[in-house]
């Protein structure tokens, strides 16, 4: 069904059989495309005549099919759900459609379990509406609980998941990707045109409203990580240079004992080679050379060897970095301090 984004489910009617009944039913149904055809045109939604059945005041939004087109919209179903089906890979399931998927609760269920790590006191099988319904209330409670103390819009509520909202069902999504430090790359800057249509006075009205889905990563990871780096970078360059050279300076005094050296933090280090060669120069062991790439080619080989220097720190009693290894990957510098840093905090008295 083309465009349609959210679909409340129609109220039961008592005497459904009644021929005034139908004939009123019709008149609404051609009212409905004709509202939304005039509304649209040239490029007229493609709509279903059960969709135009709005209670006074009743509100529905559909997204412009053009929308549905656009790359990055496209890129950024397709990064979700395949990061979503690999947190569940071991639970057998398998999301294509994000509308289907995820309107009853026990999806969301799943992938919150898996990304908090914790069981959910929610019935696992539910079949009415009602309890539907109840189960992701409590759902989206808990996640709520996650993200107010970083401030993040809730744009999203038990009607709008349960009506298979695309729009709503991608803001949450996002969210916890995000909060919980999924390893993609959104595509940054995402919209889509949405039809917001309202039954008035017997008669139906539609606007238009750009939807922003994502910013930037800086931006949308700062909900989470703002600190004494964000200041740096914000209102202090003067200060950051010296910051950047402080820890030049650390790393090659590691480095030069294998002849390596480094001059520009973002790039030198992207590939995670030298980020597993210090781990091992700081802790004093030999990395086996098949644990990581020492010339990675690919971007995927890159993440690799991150990935696997954020293990080593790990084991060393450092905290899990903030940063991503994408973040690292792709040259994004704070990202790349943030990691050095840390390691200097607890190494930088080590000859």
């Amino acid at each position: 069904m083309s465009g349609l984004l959210c679909r409340k489910r129609r109220k039961d009617a008592a005497g459904a059989g009644d021929k005034g009944e139908k004939a009123t039913v019709t008149d609404l149904q051609d009212e409905g495309r004709n509202a939304i055809n005039a509304a649209l045109s040239p490029s007229a939604i493609d709509i279903h005549p059960e969709d135009t059945l709005l209670e006074e005041n009743e509100e529905r939004t559909m997204i412009d099919p053009n929308s549905k087109e656009e790359p990055k919209f496209k890129e950024l179903i397709k990064v979700l759900i395949d990061w979503i089906n690999e947190v569940l890979v071991e639970e057998r399931i398998i999301v294509k459609n994000l509308e289907e998927d995820f309107y009853d609760g026990q999806v969301l269920q799943k992938l919150l379990e898996k990304l908090a790590n914790r069981k959910l006191n929610v019935a696992e099988v539910t079949q009415s509406e009602i309890a539907q319904k109840q189960k992701l209330q409590t759902i989206l409670d808990d996640i709520q609980e996650f993200l107010r103390p970083q401030g993040w819009a809730v744009r999203w509520n038990v009607d709008s998941i349960h009506g298979k909202n695309l729009v709503a069902i991608l803001h949450l999504l996002v969210a916890l990707a995000m909060h919980f430090r999924a390893p993609i790359r959104l595509p940054e800057h995402v919209c889509v045109q949405v039809v917001v249509v309202k039954k008035r006075e017997g008669l139906l009205q539609t606007t238009h409203v750009t939807e922003e889905l994502t910013t930037t990563t800086e931006l949308m990871m700062g909900k989470f990580e703002r600190d004494a780096f964000d200041t740096l970078f914000d209102h202090a360059p003067d200060k950051l240079s010296v910051v950047k050279k402080s820890l030049i300076t650390f790393v090659n005094k590691h480095l030069n004992k294998l002849n390596l050296e480094v001059t520009e933090l973002e790039t030198q280090f992207a590939d995670g080679v030298y980020l597993v060669l210090i781990m091992g120069l700081l802790e004093n062991y030999f990395v086996p050379l098949h644990n990581f790439f020492l010339t990675p080619e690919s971007f995927d080989q890159k993440v690799h060897n991150v990935t696997f220097a954020f293990e080593l720190m790990q084991d060393g009693g450092l905290k899990k970095p903030k940063a991503r290894p994408e973040d690292i990957v792709n040259l994004d510098l704070k990202s790349t301090m943030r990691v050095l840093y840390n390691l200097f905090t607890k190494y930088k008295n080590i000859e």
